[in-house]
């Protein structure tokens, strides 16, 4: 239940920011244009025109979150949360577009000069406009990290690229006042390359949220901190988390145990660890697997340490974990974290393998590799 009060206060704060973000958008783009095409500034009536693209991001983010906060269902069993990073797709589109388009138009003033007719009127309206997208760009981008909503982040960002675009219009319609010199069109050109510039970062971040990237530091430190705190776990590893939408994650976890350990026991841990980790982060661990300790062995423990120092001191190795030995069977297996600089891996581990059965003959030695997914 708190966690579906949380889902709708968070609906909540996108929806009235977005229908902020439309009523202002509009009254700004209806002056804009008027006076625009009174005055014959066309860099005046692009920011206008962008105004109005900002209306249509406004919309898209009010949908793209309505049905992103849709309840599970059984063609979606895990939500609808990954619709919000194609709606930011579609706000950076409209971005790209209204960069392009003021481009364009730019261009063709350049080609073919129309000196605008500002006058005071023009100029305070610009000047307004102004003041108003800066503080609706830092509300709705205060709003979007208050929501953790890439989407109002982005329309916020949008916002205050659109007082830069004013601001430069404003600034040639002062130079062309004073000193008769019409600077507007180029002026445009450059603010349309960052627009265009934005509009694709935008689009780099949604698409490295809908193929996967690193997760933020804070949520695998949260979680490692939430199992380790268990007496009985005397370490956290393989740490994955998977993102089904803005702060909602499912995740894996090994842990390493006594081998003394019962099955009962490790069950009984297991459910609290889950309980716990979703309690304190929001994050709901679908696995937990399971690696064996020798804790009570002094000789086998002190193998371990003599082979963690061996392994980890080979190049692209950043940690070993999961060390267990069978001493009946005379094997040895562990898994190793290997970094991404690494372009060998399988000669690297043959190399780790034949280091430690020089250490050890006797022993059979399995290694594991494990990718730098997250914090270890």
């Amino acid at each position: 239940m708190a966690d579906q009060a949380k889902t709708i206060s968070r609906e909540k704060t996108i929806v009235r920011t977005g229908i902020i973000g439309i009523v202002a958008n509009i009254l700004l783009a209806s002056f804009k244009a008027l006076i625009g095409l009174a005055v014959h500034s066309t860099a005046m009536v692009l920011d206008a025109v962008n105004n109005f693209s900002d209306v249509l991001s406004s919309v898209v983010t009010i949908i793209g979150t309505k049905i992103a906060s849709r309840k599970p269902d059984k063609k979606h069993p895990l939500g609808h949360g990954r619709v919000e990073y194609l709606a930011q797709m579609i706000i950076a589109a409209l971005i790209l577009y209204a960069g392009i388009t003021a481009l364009w138009e730019s261009i063709k003033k350049i080609i073919n000069p129309v000196d605008p007719e500002h006058s005071a009127v023009s100029l305070a309206i610009i000047s307004v406009a102004i003041v108003v997208k800066i503080f609706l760009g830092i509300y709705v981008r205060k709003q979007g990290r208050k929501a953790k909503s890439d989407l109002l982040i982005s329309s916020g960002t949008d916002a205050l690229f659109d007082a830069i675009l004013s601001t430069a219009v404003l600034i040639s319609a002062v130079i062309l006042m004073i000193f008769k010199f019409n600077i507007e069109a180029y002026v445009s050109v450059i603010i349309s390359l960052f627009i265009i510039k934005a509009g694709f970062e935008i689009i780099k971040e949604a698409v490295d949220d809908m193929l996967g990237h690193r997760v933020e530091v804070e949520y695998t430190k949260k979680v490692k901190e939430s199992v380790v705190a268990f007496d009985e776990v005397y370490g956290a590893y393989d740490i994955i988390l998977h993102n089904y939408g803005p702060d909602r994650y499912l995740g894996s976890i090994h842990i390493e145990v006594d081998d003394r350990m019962t099955a009962d026991q490790i069950d009984s841990l297991t459910r609290n660890i889950t309980a716990k980790v979703y309690e304190e982060t929001g994050i709901y661990l679908t696995a937990i697997g399971i690696y064996s300790n020798n804790s009570s062995n002094e000789k086998l423990m002190k193998m371990r340490n003599e082979i963690t120092e061996l392994v980890v001191d080979h190049q692209h190795i950043l940690q070993l974990h999961g060390f267990y030995v069978d001493e009946e069977k005379k094997k040895i297996t562990f898994d190793v974290v290997v970094d991404f600089d690494e372009e060998d891996r399988e000669g690297l581990v043959k190399h780790i393998i034949e280091d430690v059965k020089e250490a050890l003959p006797e022993y059979d030695v399995r290694v594991a590799v494990d990718s730098d997914i997250s914090d270890q």
